[in-house]
């Protein structure tokens, strides 16, 4: 029954009433228990060609109405729940707490860690460990000729990405000695026949051969807190999980997953691709629900893991428009990337900032909830972007002790340069005007642009029950209002923000904007 009172929010609107008296949401509901689930597998090239060739879930139609955004509240703004929370834009997080990031789960404890399992194929073999306190870690490695990359591309985009709102996992640097770990007798590997066995010291030497070593002899690794709850395996983002009554909004029309573009531009994850989420059946306060995960963020930053990342990273792997133009122009028309000039850093790989374009990055295959972002889509993100000050941006870069100073500050000068230009792109899209409260009895919001001044508010009064506006001299002093924002600059672009007095207490309840011809 629950699931439908939500459906039921989300779908107001469009059935009369727009507001409802414990409006806007800032809470998803309490969600229905569930009492099993089923775990999947989902193939990587089984993806890459249902994406690549196809074309997985409801896409936005060429003509007429776009399809919002429909995981949000009646102020555009997705709800704290399984998906998402609101974190560094809504509640500004102290440098600390920036650094710090989920903070679950402590770094691992003790003098020595028992290897509990391993991981000898993929492109990442790693360890797992359990630490002094029996708490379980996934321990992963750069490659020789890159040391530090990958696993500081983990560290420092977990932490970004926590404080953009997603659920990460605990990831941190850690330094150990070959002696200092211990095989514990009942771990396993898979053997070369594809048959499980039991673990050897031979292979945990043959998983440390394969990783760089400091001069003093230590290895350094990304430890990963293992995610508390029963895995489930990927998410994917298009369409609902069946044997998930709290999941209605299919995901390609989540507004955290559209703006997720956004932030993967910024932070160069190029593979986000669902295979890198993650979700698990967990049990807290709000009941036994599936919480869903962003994993796997060793290929960020100019990271390709195991390699420095392409320089064609921000472009499909394959797109038939690209080959044809190439075709056409017999190379002479070279695409954006190719233009990109990079500071070739071992422990930070291929990123730039000054041939990066926002409007034009894309993951390595198409990402049906990424195609579908709308302009408040790429607002909403790109808010939340422009809010990490310069200080914020080098705390968080410093969480991944890149011990050559040059190269930590050239990524955080590539950072922020990706950072105001997406700012630039998105913010001309809608009016950036957000924040919007009352003043002394007036109504008041934030210009994130900085930049427009000749603005226009005109009042209307607002029939909750049919969606009649009549004229209103002045914000109505009883019930509900709407006020129309425009700017002199961008007459296509308008914000309505509606607000509701009742007994001389007025607030605001409901924010939609306005771009081109077209309403969210």
């Amino acid at each position: 029954m629950r699931q439908l009172i939500l459906l039921a929010l989300l779908a107001s609107s469009a059935l009369g009433q727009r507001f409802y008296p414990d409006d806007p949401l800032e809470k998803e509901p309490a969600p229905l228990t569930i009492h099993a689930a089923v775990a999947r597998k989902l193939s990587d090239y089984y993806d890459f060609f249902t994406h690549q060739f196809g074309k997985p879930g409801e896409h936005q139609p060429k003509e007429g109405q776009p399809i919002p955004a429909q995981d949000v509240n009646t102020l555009g703004e997705p709800m704290d729940g399984a998906w998402y929370t609101k974190r560094h834009y809504y509640r500004r997080m102290s440098i600390q707490e920036l650094k710090q990031g989920p903070g679950h789960a402590p770094p691992p404890a003790g003098s020595t860690w028992r290897v509990v399992g391993a991981k000898d194929e993929g492109i990442t073999p790693g360890f797992t460990i359990a630490d002094g306190e029996r708490r379980q870690y996934f321990l992963k490695f750069d490659p020789v000729s890159q040391a530090e990359m990958a696993t500081s591309a983990e560290v420092i985009s977990s932490r970004f990405f926590h404080a953009l709102g997603y659920h990460v996992p605990d990831n941190y640097i850690v330094y150990f000695r070959p002696e200092e770990l211990s095989v514990d007798g009942q771990a396993e590997i898979t053997g070369e026949n594809g048959k499980r066995r039991k673990l050897t010291v031979r292979d945990v030497e043959n998983i440390l051969a394969r990783a760089p070593r400091l001069k003093d002899g230590r290895y350094r690794a990304t430890a990963s807190a293992v995610i508390e709850g029963q895995p489930l395996g990927p998410p994917r983002y298009y369409g609902v999980r069946k044997d998930d009554p709290n999941d209605v909004v299919p995901h390609e029309h989540r507004r955290d997953l559209r703006g997720l573009h956004v932030f993967a531009a910024w932070l160069g994850h190029d593979d986000s691709r669902a295979i890198n989420n993650f979700e698990a059946l967990v049990e807290d306060g709000a009941g036994r629900y599936i919480r869903h995960y962003l994993l796997d963020l060793g290929s960020t930053l100019g990271s390709g893991t195991q390699r420095a990342n392409s320089p064609r990273s921000g472009a499909y792997l394959f797109s038939w428009k690209s080959a044809a133009v190439q075709l056409v122009t017999l190379g002479l028309d070279p695409p954006y990337w190719a233009r990109a000039k990079f500071r070739e850093f071992p422990s930070v790989g291929l990123i730039e900032g000054d041939a990066f374009d926002p409007e034009r990055w894309v993951p390595e295959y198409p990402n049906p909830a990424f195609l579908n972002r709308l302009p408040d889509d790429e607002f909403w993100a790109a808010k939340q972007v422009m809010a990490f000050t310069e200080d914020d941006i080098r705390a968080v870069v410093s969480t991944g002790e890149i011990s050559d100073q040059a190269a930590a500050a050239y990524l955080v000068d590539c950072l922020i340069k990706r950072r105001d230009k997406i700012g630039k792109a998105y913010f001309a899209k809608v009016l950036p005007f957000d924040r919007f409260r009352i003043e002394d009895g007036a109504l008041a919001w934030d210009d994130l642009s900085k930049s427009l001044t000749d603005t226009r508010v005109q009042w209307f009064r607002f029939d909750n029950e049919t969606g009649k506006r009549t004229p209103a001299q002045g914000m109505p002093d009883e019930g509900y209002g709407v006020a129309e924002i425009t700017a002199a600059p961008r007459p296509k672009q308008s914000i309505l923000v509606y607000t509701q007095t009742v007994n001389g207490k007025t607030r605001v309840v409901g924010v939609a904007r306005t771009w081109g011809d077209e309403t969210s």
